[in-house]
């Protein structure tokens, strides 16, 4: 107990500095803790002779209140018949005072106290606008973007820092050719906002991706450090703000809501892999907001691909990431969902990508219109410990016979991709009234990254691909993961490795 009164005597004090020396004396804040701390010792004995005069005993306690409630008009102050302690009684004497002028001089004291107090509120307000650090984050998605990247949006005012990681060990089990298993950090990342009032928002996101960016054995880089995003939010009303910067491309669930916490396996859906290539981001401006409460939409224009990079595995190398990025061409993606109040826990939505990719650059000696285009639906729903996700696509490539002959590698002119996942949270069932998370899940994905072929170009049938994957994921808190997965990977063009996942992710 005594421990707990000195903790909060030294709090008192440090408040009192900062309120003395900011408006009493309006001197600057102390330069460093050392300077503080003095500052506080020269302060802590006239504090703890407030606090004794303010409570010397309870016959004075009872004189204060009596006299404030004479002074509110509340009642009048009556005298005490009670005898004080001889000590008292015998120091008041001397100094020729009534306990009644004691009492007044320590209602005094104590008002006293209390105004300075309320002046270092003030003060630690002002402190806390400036940089957030809270003592308890609150996780969730606001504005098409994660948990931890949504941060920025529920500070006051001032710096936000988050970001999350994750780390795997791949076990190949079958099918394993050369390949060796590893053990890898996926990525580290940085989120860093900064929100410059009420209606300005500042949100980046730095990426450090498999550890390092030192090259290998064969001279090829093993890791980078990239922009992920790096946009601006402009609030002007509920129903339309701007946005603009780098920005992540409203499609999918994966590509804008990333962090590891926020999916089930170690590895994202190859589905948002290949035909959606998360994750993707692009340099422009647009709107979002919500139609009504229960309508929430986004809509950018951009620069387009660059189709000269395409591949048989899609578009996926064609996203520029705001690195030196062609805009002889540009594109207009938009998403829409829908949060029906009458179903919590659902969402459906939809949305699309358009734009030439051709960049003003010959294909087989031609000027080509690449138009490039993706679109795609989702549904989720969670119920109680019920998840469940669904999501289909489909891309069209315009000129994909020229773009392949340019590129020496066919090049699909359609493509599409579904996948279906459910998991169940057994946890409550185990441990009741527990907070931590376990649930089992299954995934089934189906894709084909060359639906269709031009003609005069082969067909590479290992990118036709279903998958059963199944595994746990277990939270001990919201914001860390660990997981355990296996994937099962088939193609019509063979067997292809099978994996045994073990990793965890986090978020702050």
């Amino acid at each position: 107990m005594q421990t707990n009164k000195t903790i909060a005597s030294i709090g008192i004090a440090a408040m009192l500095v900062f309120a003395i020396n900011d408006v009493a004396a309006a001197k600057p804040v102390p330069a460093s803790l050392a300077e503080m701390w003095k500052i506080i010792q020269q302060q802590q004995r006239e504090i703890e002779a407030l606090k004794a005069k303010a409570g010397e005993n309870e016959l004075l306690k009872q004189e204060v209140k009596t006299l404030q409630e004479a002074q509110k008009g509340d009642a009048k102050p009556q005298p005490q018949a009670v005898a004080a302690p001889a000590t008292a009684v015998g120091e008041n004497s001397a100094a020729g005072q009534p306990q009644s002028a004691v009492a007044a001089k320590s209602l005094k004291s104590e008002s006293e106290t209390e105004r300075k107090t309320n002046i270092l509120a003030t003060e630690l307000e002002k402190i806390k606008t400036q940089l957030f650090i809270p003592d308890k984050r609150e996780y969730k998605v606001e504005y098409g973007y994660g948990p931890a990247a949504s941060e920025v949006y529920r500070v006051n005012r001032g710096l936000s820092i988050g970001g999350y990681g994750e780390a795997v060990y791949t076990n190949y089990t079958a099918n394993k050719d050369n390949r060796k298993d590893s053990a890898d950090l996926l990525r580290g990342v940085l989120y860093i906002g900064y929100k410059f009032n009420d209606w300005i928002v500042l949100n980046n996101e730095i990426e450090f991706e498999h550890g390092t960016t030192k090259e290998d054995s064969t001279g090829r880089s093993s890791g980078e450090v990239s922009v992920e995003f790096s946009q601006l939010d402009f609030f002007l009303h509920k129903n339309a703000n701007i946005r603009a910067g780098l920005m992540l491309m409203p499609m999918g669930f994966i590509n804008e809501i990333h962090e590891p916490t926020t999916f089930h396996g170690n590895y994202r859906p190859e589905v948002e892999r290949y035909i959606i290539p998360t994750t993707w981001r692009e340099l422009g401006a647009g709107l979002f907001g919500e139609i009504t409460p229960e309508i929430q939409y986004r809509m950018y224009a951009v620069n387009g691909l660059r189709a000269d990079r395409y591949t048989s595995g899609g578009v996926r190398d064609g996203r520029q990431n705001g690195s030196k990025a062609l805009a002889e061409n540009w594109a207009f993606t938009g998403r829409l969902d829908y949060t029906p109040n009458l179903a919590p826990g659902l969402l459906v939505g939809a949305s699309a990508f358009m734009g030439d990719a051709g960049q003003d650059k010959l294909y087989a000696r031609q000027q080509a219109d690449v138009f490039t285009q993706l679109y795609e639906g989702h549904i989720q729903w969670h119920y109680k410990g019920l998840e469940f996700r669904t999501l289909g696509a489909y891309g069209n490539i315009g000129n994909a016979g020229l773009v392949s002959a340019q590129n020496n590698v066919t090049v699909g002119g359609e493509n599409f991709g579904v996948y279906t996942e459910l998991a169940y949270d057994v946890m409550p069932h185990l441990w009741k009234d527990t907070t931590q998370y376990l649930a089992p899940f299954f995934r089934y994905e189906r894709y084909n990254t060359l639906a269709s072929v031009p003609d005069g170009f082969r067909d590479d049938r290992t990118w036709d691909r279903w998958i059963y994957q199944a595994g746990l994921t277990y939270k001990p808190i919201q914001n860390v993961a660990v997981k355990l997965d296996y994937k099962n990977v088939n193609s019509n063009g063979g067997g292809l490795p099978h994996e045994l996942n073990l990793g965890f992710g986090f978020m702050y």
